[in-house]
């Protein structure tokens, strides 16, 4: 089964093409000077793509970026096949063994109470995995990978610790110890001779607390701050254009009359709501 451009859909054909770009006889040239580490920040960006597909809603978009983010997995698996390390074939493999492996409550006579009781028996899983190969870090914060976002991070981290029984049994102390975090940030902030080490350990509190808030909420941090910066775009260019509409250029408006603007947009947002 081929589309309108004839292609089969085959990821044998995508491999295809990824070994042909990467010929030393004819290749692309760009990519041709590409390694793990200079691939590695675009396939952090096709995975926010596919997420911010998600977030709109746009199953066209989806289809496109899942397809660039097939394509990453077909770059990392070439260049590890071109020095002998493994073959996109291995990475399936790999993937189906773990897959059958850590869901023992489907592909075998396991069974869980609840959904709490399996995600502790994935990491049961994933600890004894961790082991088998060697890694001698028992620690319950083992395996949390330094290559994901921070606030990500601090989520994951949150989560292990509280695992062991350390964590506030509610958000109140949550936000206690925030109001705590802003104050020593404020204090920071006020002296005389900024100390930018301690200015930004104490904003580093302030923003794992705030991480440590979501996660109790069951918020998702950058799904949130995603939201924000959506709502801070989308009322900052309206401001814009209402100062267009006045024949006004925004950034000589100063303060307060920007203020105004932004005041009449949030108006109009509760109205139309």
């Amino acid at each position: 089964m081929t589309n309108n451009d004839g292609h089969s859909g085959d990821i044998g054909e995508l491999i295809a093409i990824m070994a042909r770009l990467r010929d030393p006889q004819g290749g692309c040239p760009w990519d041709l000077e590409q390694g793990f580490s200079t691939i590695a920040p675009y396939t952090i960006e096709e995975a926010y793509e596919v997420a911010d597909a998600i977030e709109r809603g746009d199953m066209v978009d989806l289809r496109d970026e899942l397809g660039d983010l097939l394509l990453q997995v077909a770059f990392h698996a070439r260049m590890a096949e071109e020095a002998g390390a493994f073959k996109f074939e291995d990475v399936v493999v790999a993937i189906c063994d773990k897959m059958v492996r850590r869901h023992p409550h489907v592909f075998s006579d396991a069974s869980f109470a609840d959904a709490d009781e399996q995600t502790r028996a994935w990491e049961q899983l994933k600890a004894a995995e961790r082991k088998s190969k060697g890694e001698a870090d028992a620690s319950a914060l083992a395996g949390i990978a330094r290559g994901l976002p921070e606030w990500q991070r601090a989520v994951k981290l949150q989560s292990r610790a509280a695992r062991t029984g350390f964590d506030w049994p509610d958000h109140r102390p949550v936000f206690a110890k925030l109001r705590e975090e802003l104050d020593e940030l404020e204090a920071e902030f006020d002296r005389r001779q900024r100390d930018q080490n301690h200015l930004r350990e104490e904003l580093g509190d302030v923003l794992f607390v705030a991480a440590n808030l979501a996660r109790h909420a069951g918020i998702d941090p950058g799904t949130a701050l995603r939201g924000a910066n959506a709502k801070f775009e989308r009322r900052f260019r309206a401001m814009e254009g209402l100062a267009a509409g006045e024949g006004r250029d925004f950034a000589a408006l100063g303060l307060e009359g920007q203020e105004r603007l932004w005041d009449e947009v949030k108006r109009g947002e509760l109205t139309q709501s």
